[in-house]
């Protein structure tokens, strides 16, 4: 991905630290504010649907993986609920005993074939942040993902360092790429994520979003970094509700690595835990009225 932010120092120091944004304390989520425009991008299953299908063996071979576990049915009453009006809340993870874990990839630098054959074959949840301008030579390459069923998100339109804009332009940032990604996907990202974590907290990005439609602030607890996860926690394990970061990164950012490589790592992270994989949106309910 070449962006000229990417050329700070300190965007380089953060980047090989955490990958494309900063991080998130635990906690329960805050309350949250303004309308969005529609509802998540994306085919949610419905609501306390029941728990996924058998996994194929054949399938999971093919790309030398063994099954994740099944994930459970989606909860009818769901952990995380966001309003209509007021701040908006910023999260890094989902409170469930539930022993799952949701996957979100941001940026959209790399549109690998490979991995919509991954994803068709593998049936493994995902939440894209994608990023307007890095995605817009080719937004068509998001939409056999979409139609998986995996919902598309707000990563901003440039993918600035957002403290260091005015908020005139940060709210720019989240607008236009809101517009942008509303029309080309059908439906209004619900949750944003600002590159590398940065400003999640600030009064300013807060005050953005809630003026561009999404509903709360997504930050993570791990991220993916080509063979091996970085863990914000001392003990250095996933936990019940944890968010992981990964990228649409390919092998002159993975140094010689494809997507489907680096994905199937992941996964086989998250097995070696017996963790399964849920989506996110099916655990957080949109605001209603």
């Amino acid at each position: 991905m070449v962006r000229k932010t990417y050329g700070l120092v300190a965007l380089a120091i953060l980047v090989a630290v955490t990958g494309c944004g900063g991080g998130g304390g635990r906690g329960a989520p805050a309350p949250s504010s303004a309308a969005p425009s529609s509802a998540p991008s994306g085919t949610p299953a419905p609501a306390g649907s029941g728990p996924a299908a058998a996994p194929d063996v054949a399938r999971w071979t093919k790309w030398g993986l063994s099954p994740l576990p099944a994930a459970p049915a989606a909860p009818a009453d769901k952990p995380i609920k966001l309003k209509a009006t007021g701040p908006v809340p910023v999260f890094s993870e989902v409170p469930t005993h539930d022993k799952v874990v949701f996957v979100t990839i941001d940026d959209g630098a790399e549109k690998d074939p490979k991995f919509v054959e991954m994803l068709t074959d593998l049936k493994v949840p995902v939440s894209m942040f994608l990023t307007r301008d890095i995605v817009k030579d080719d937004y068509g390459y998001f939409k056999p993902l979409q139609a998986l069923g995996n919902h598309i998100h707000n990563h901003t339109t440039d993918h600035p360092v957002m403290s260091k804009l005015s908020p005139e332009r940060q709210k720019s940032e989240v607008c236009d790429a809101q517009t942008a990604l509303t029309q080309q996907y059908g439906t209004a990202p619900l949750l944003f994520r600002p590159p590398y974590g940065d400003g999640a907290n600030t009064p300013a990005l807060n005050t953005a979003v809630q003026q561009c439609g999404p509903r709360a602030i997504v930050l993570w607890r791990e991220s993916m970094q080509i063979h091996d996860m970085q863990y914000q926690a001392s003990d250095q394990k996933l936990k019940p509700g944890d968010i992981i970061l990964a990228h649409f990164r390919g092998p002159k950012d993975l140094k010689g690595e494809s997507m489907t490589a680096m994905f199937g790592e992941l996964l086989s992270r998250i097995h070696e835990q017996g963790f399964s994989v849920a989506r996110l949106e099916d655990y957080v309910q949109p605001p209603t009225g």
